[in-house]
């Protein structure tokens, strides 16, 4: 059986057409006419970028069952990628050693359905220990921005504070940062003293706070 032939017929072919048109996809997406940044992470948490996709009624069903499979954590694209390339190559060396020698069409066609059925179900397990160290390209680090240190408790770290000058220490996700502040005179805050981010600043960088109140 020639290359082309194996790669036609029933049962190849289908997962043939399929890897063709990921194929399709992939060129796309590398040329700009395909927005690779537009597949959808199946993380069951909602990803930015794929809202849309988060809102139709199947989607969570389906991103639960991917993690469950051990399919988790990478983007839908590249999931799909690697689940129809395990299929095809399966299918392709099942057909060429096993089906080939079958004696009648008919028999090929059921052992077909077989194979086909086979090579979908050993792809989940292969797929998953081939996506298992990807997993941490597609780590997603939500970082603070400036704006969202606005209303949370800081120390301050300079002997005083005024219009110009002072720093302060606020604590993000179990970290330590340093930041400018500001505050308006007269008031009492001074080293090692409590206040609040009231308001940032994008022309200056500097955030203006306000002595805590004392709590009793």
């Amino acid at each position: 059986m020639t290359l082309w032939q194996l790669l036609s017929s029933f049962p190849t072919a289908i997962p043939t057409v399929l890897l063709a048109v990921l194929l399709v996809y992939w060129v796309m997406s590398i040329v700009g006419l395909a927005g690779m940044g537009d597949s959808v992470d199946v993380h069951t948490d909602v990803a930015h970028g794929a809202h849309d996709l988060h809102d139709l009624p199947d989607f969570h069903t389906l991103a639960g069952y991917l993690v469950a499979l051990g399919l988790g954590g990478v983007p839908l694209s590249v999931v799909a990628s690697v689940l129809v390339f395990c299929t095809w190559l399966s299918t392709a060396l099942l057909h060429q050693y096993l089906l080939a020698w079958l004696p009648t069409a008919a028999l090929r066609t059921l052992a077909g359905v077989a194979v086909l059925l086979f090579s979908s179900g050993l792809s989940i397990p292969i797929a998953a220990r081939v996506l298992n160290p990807l997993r941490g390209l597609f780590v997603k680090h939500a970082a603070r921005t400036n704006d969202s240190l606005v209303g949370l408790d800081c120390r301050i770290t300079t002997g005083s504070v005024d219009r110009g000058f002072g720093r302060a220490d606020v604590d993000s996700h179990g970290a330590s940062i340093n930041i400018r502040v500001w505050a308006a005179v007269p008031n009492a805050l001074a080293r090692g003293g409590r206040a609040i981010i009231v308001a940032y600043d994008p022309a200056t960088g500097h955030y203006e706070v306000q002595a805590a109140p004392d709590v009793f």
